[in-house]
């Protein structure tokens, strides 16, 4: 049996018994128990961490713990560029995308709406989610920290907040993807990549104020749904103008019950809404 001590830092503690956040705390270690085991038996999913340091030096989960050992362990880095010190995980993800839940379909959604390739489905169980993550290299987003423990997830979020909007805000900061956003890209409903469409293909579709006020519009291929910048629309772009200015406006405000309307709709310029 090893004796290390541990120091977990930031929202690292979130996790931990009471008596083990933000201090350095003392634990007995299973015989050849790797640094991975550890912090998840202390309740850390490893995909919530991004360094581990096993006295002052880099090391990976299946590092070894030997006694004496010192484990300081990190979350994501927002400010500092660590990349060469890492350890914990074989690479990135260049081109994030995501599998949700069965409980974070409003998120979901906000996420196809900026542009991100989101599967979900409300029928959608773990082995399925760990086998997304595994074949389609996607990164698993979750309130389930025991999902987020399995061996074969290695990119995952744990999401803390617990509204659509705020989980939206939330995953944006933490894995940096403003700069890779491409709204009004996807299909809210199907996840599928919409296309143009010359107005006069899709004319006999349109309600007539839309054929009237509008001259742009796209399709999904899946659901054959035609989308037209309307006054949903407009409520739409506010609230993708507010997560990618990393500010909460009054589009996304809890009271407003726009965001809701976003979350929820099956999509973002849809033919079967009768909107100016």
């Amino acid at each position: 049996m090893a004796i290390a001590t541990f120091r977990f830092y930031e929202e690292l503690s979130d996790f931990l018994a009471p008596q083990h956040r933000r201090r350095d705390f003392d634990r007995a270690c299973a015989r050849a128990a790797t640094v991975k085991h550890e912090i998840e038996a202390l309740g850390v999913p490893h995909t919530e961490v991004e360094l581990v340091l096993v006295n002052g030096e880099s090391a990976g989960f299946e590092r070894i713990i030997r006694d004496g050992d010192r484990i300081a362990v990190y979350p994501k880095f927002e400010r500092f560029d660590v990349s060469s010190l890492l350890r914990v995980r074989d690479a990135p993800l260049r081109d994030p995308r995501f599998v949700a839940d069965a409980h974070l379909g409003a998120l979901a959604r906000l996420l196809r709406l900026t542009g991100f390739d989101t599967v979900y489905a409300n029928t959608i169980d773990d082995d399925e989610i760990a086998r997304l993550c595994v074949e389609e290299g996607r990164i698993v987003l979750t309130r389930d920290r025991e999902l987020l423990k399995r061996r074969t997830i290695t990119h995952g979020c744990y999401v803390r907040a617990l509204q659509p909007h705020r989980q939206l805000h939330e995953i944006f900061a933490r894995l940096d993807l403003a700069g890779g956003a491409r709204p009004f890209t996807l299909c809210l409903s199907c996840n599928v990549p919409l296309r143009a469409v010359d107005k006069e293909q899709v004319a006999d579709a349109l309600p007539p104020v839309a054929r009237q006020l509008y001259e742009r519009f796209s399709t999904c291929d899946a659901c054959r749904r035609v989308f037209w910048e309307g006054s949903h629309w407009r409520r739409l772009r506010a609230i993708v103008d507010e997560v990618l200015a990393g500010r909460e406006g009054p589009s996304t405000r809890d009271s407003s019950g726009t965001w809701i309307a976003a979350a929820r709709s099956a999509s973002p310029m849809s033919s079967d809404q009768n909107q100016s």
